[in-house]
């Protein structure tokens, strides 16, 4: 009776509790099922062994059953024949038969009882597995989902997703520093080349201011005759 005990711990067992406890959900699941499966597999080879004693034992009790009856036959037969000694000793086995017939109708209803008990076991184990690989798939799903959102939030907080921005907000720095740098380099290219225009521009004034002051020079030494 001892798979019928394990079928019965299985029956109550809850697959959610045992989940939970499980270090691998998805391993434990398909392990759940699997002994589960198992277990109909036992339980109805137990079952087909149980229906097989009473096939015998109902083919035993229908023997006994027709032999108190060929007894009982045998007893009026005699007495009819004014035969009442030979009557006795018909009754006689017809009484032993009886305790034959008793004794097997007993045990007939136990193994009975005991099938119809072994089929109602069998019957709630296989609704509990067909839910169990109903629940299955879902299960499976959600443990996966669950450790994918792991995964994820751990990368996410990892050191090195923090490195890798921290090497992001480095390399930034460094290209606005190079920006900067060439939007100076730009503006003193400028700067240099209004130096340059502003420079030409005095030498061109200057010229024109020693021009104006020889040309009077010229003047006054041709008003004073000193050419």
């Amino acid at each position: 009776m001892g798979i019928f005990t394990r079928i019965g711990d299985i029956l109550q067992a809850n697959i959610n509790d045992l989940i939970d406890k499980a270090e691998d959900p998805e391993k434990m699941v398909k392990q759940l099922i699997i002994e589960m499966d198992n277990q109909v597999d036992d339980a109805t080879k137990a079952l087909g062994q149980a229906m097989g004693s009473q096939k015998v034992a109902a083919m035993e009790l229908a023997d006994a059953k027709a032999a108190a009856a060929d007894w009982n036959d045998k007893a009026k037969l005699a007495l009819k024949a004014g035969n009442e000694a030979l009557a006795k000793k018909a009754l006689d086995a017809k009484v032993g038969v009886d305790q034959q017939v008793a004794s097997l109708q007993a045990n007939y209803d136990q193994i009975t009882a005991n099938v119809d008990a072994l089929k109602q076991q069998v019957e709630q184990l296989k609704m509990k597995l067909d839910e169990a690989r109903s629940r299955q798939q879902v299960l499976v799903a959600r443990s996966r989902m669950a450790d994918a959102a792991q995964k994820t939030a751990v990368t996410i907080t990892s050191a090195t997703t923090d490195s890798a921005f921290a090497k992001l907000d480095a390399l930034e720095r460094k290209i606005a520093e190079k920006e900067a740098t060439a939007e100076a380099y730009g503006a003193m290219t400028g700067m240099a080349a209004a130096e340059i225009i502003i420079s030409d521009e005095d030498e061109f004034a200057q010229l024109k201011h020693e021009a104006a002051v020889n040309d009077q020079l010229a003047a006054l030494k041709a008003e004073l005759g000193l050419d």
